[in-house]
């Protein structure tokens, strides 16, 4: 069902800029600019019509096709991708936004409705929240009341299923917008008057943690830079949704450093059958484009970061640390560590997951 919903928006998308740019399109610019067969164009072109979406405007005429018009520039959804990942009893919930007004309006209400959530953080245009499994009965209603918030959230086998109630502007949202995210397979609506209850659903993700360290060398090269390379890779695998990219600042003054002592780490959402895969594509992207010989790679799933590794981040932070304490982290906390002296501050990076920004880039400051 996603990988239809994404089609339809895709092809959509297209024939709406399309029209705008030359006032028409035809199925076969379409099929030659997203390099599909004319027939399947053709198809979703009918559905299109039949759904309102696109109007017929001039019928075909001898070698000259039919031209149709997509109906509206307007965006069918601010939602762009929705998805989760889930570690023990919690679950992290991700929603991407068209506007960082839309991010930070639902920030705001699910921090006031409370419900099930613990920690809401907005990114620019990416909303992240954090819950428990289970329900927690809250009121929605007109100012000062809340209008959205997240009810409950519970696991389906390999689904997470949040329920979410909601009033207004958020209610349009749940009704018309939110199934046609990237990620989101079903939304099952119930409405009484004014008042809309949803349960959206998605997959079950992994959250995978990738820290990288010692990239560089006199000759060039920026692990934050190798960082983000990194991620654009590993988000063109199937089964991969990405999440983003943090700088971690470790001891300044450390011997042997290179230029600051800054090391990186990624956060993905995987598809539990392509973690093997995606954690391979990691290791072997950074040992190729690393400038340093001493380039190291850490690895771990689950966004709670046990207190041995935060411990070791910290000491990483302020002092010196050795490969043998590294190694006895990395086998207490799950962690796998690849590559060479950089193995210290990938497993440092890491360690830092989950904490604000402003500390993770300050080390007098502990995690």
């Amino acid at each position: 069902m996603s990988r239809v919903l994404e089609r339809r928006r895709q092809l959509l998308s297209l024939m709406r800029q399309v029209t705008l740019e030359q006032g028409s399109f035809g199925i076969a610019e379409i099929a030659v600019r997203l390099d599909l067969p004319r027939s399947t164009v053709q198809d979703w072109v009918k559905r299109l019509v039949a759904e309102g979406c696109v109007a017929a405007q001039t019928d075909s005429r001898g070698r000259y096709g039919a031209r149709f018009v997509a109906i509206s520039a307007m965006p069918r959804s601010t939602c762009r991708r929705v998805f989760t990942t889930i570690d023990g009893d919690e679950v992290a919930v991700f929603h991407k936004c068209l506007s960082s007004a839309c991010a930070g309006f639902c920030a705001h209400h699910h921090r006031a409705a409370g419900g099930v959530l613990e920690a809401v953080e907005r990114d620019g245009n990416l909303l992240r929240e954090t819950g428990r499994l289970g329900r927690r009965p809250l009121e929605i209603g007109l100012a000062p009341k809340a209008a959205v918030g997240v009810e409950g959230l519970r696991r389906e086998g390999n689904l997470v299923v949040q329920e979410l109630r909601s009033i207004g502007g958020p209610a349009y949202s749940l009704t018309e917008m939110i199934g046609h995210a990237d990620g989101v397979l079903e939304v099952r609506l119930e409405q009484a008057g004014s008042l809309v209850r949803a349960e959206v659903v998605t997959r079950a993700l992994t959250h995978l943690l990738i820290g990288i360290d010692d990239t560089d060398a006199a000759g060039g090269g920026a692990t934050f830079a190798l960082a983000l390379a990194l991620l654009q890779h590993l988000a063109r695998l199937n089964g991969v949704q990405p999440i983003g990219h943090r700088v971690v600042m470790l001891d300044p003054s450390i011997e042997g450093r290179t230029a600051g002592n800054a090391c990186s780490y990624l956060e993905l959402a995987v598809e539990p059958e392509a973690l093997p895969r995606v954690e391979e594509h990691a290791v072997r992207f950074v040992g190729d484009e690393a400038f340093s010989p001493e380039w190291g790679v850490a690895i771990r799933r689950g966004f709670r970061i046990p207190p041995a590794l935060r411990a070791f981040s910290n000491r990483a932070r302020s002092g010196s640390v050795t490969h043998e304490e590294a190694n006895a982290v990395a086998d207490a906390t799950a962690a796998r560590l690849v590559g060479g002296r950089g193995r210290i501050g990938a497993l440092a990076a890491i360690g830092a997951a989950g904490v604000p920004i402003e500390v993770q880039l300050d080390p007098a400051v502990p995690l």
